[in-house]
């Protein structure tokens, strides 16, 4: 039996201003992007991060998403639809997707703000 190999730890960081530096989220969709809060550093590590839509994105060429890590999104402001299901979401709102669970593609008519936490990407 293999051993499952120790998560790296994101850093120790108290109230702090993050350096407000946006860049495009990637993929072939313009207007998502993302500011990385923290990182454990590792290629498919953790991470905790806010990311926006500019009004009027539609994502639907990135296709339904599954990820082999846990997601969990919270919208601070504005609202997207989820194209799948054909059900809106909006401020307030949370999600917690455990590894394989579809989502998305989505449309943002107004733009939205959302943070996301992922955690457990290991593939033991």
């Amino acid at each position: 039996m293999s051993a499952v190999p120790e998560p790296a730890q994101k850093p120790e960081l108290e109230f702090h201003i993050p350096d407000g530096t946006w860049r495009p989220a990637g993929g072939p969709v313009e207007g998502i992007d993302e500011m990385i809060l923290s990182t454990d550093g590792q290629p498919d590590g953790a991470y905790t991060r806010l990311m926006r839509f500019a009004p009027g994105v539609d994502s639907s060429p990135n296709g339904v998403l599954t990820h082999h890590f846990w997601e969990e999104v919270y919208i601070v402001e504005g609202s997207f639809t989820d194209l799948r299901l054909g059900e809106t979401f909006s401020a307030g709102m949370y999600a917690c997707r455990p590894p394989g669970m579809p989502h998305g593609p989505w449309r943002s008519e107004s733009g939205v703000l959302m943070v996301e936490f992922r955690t457990g990407g290991y593939n033991p």
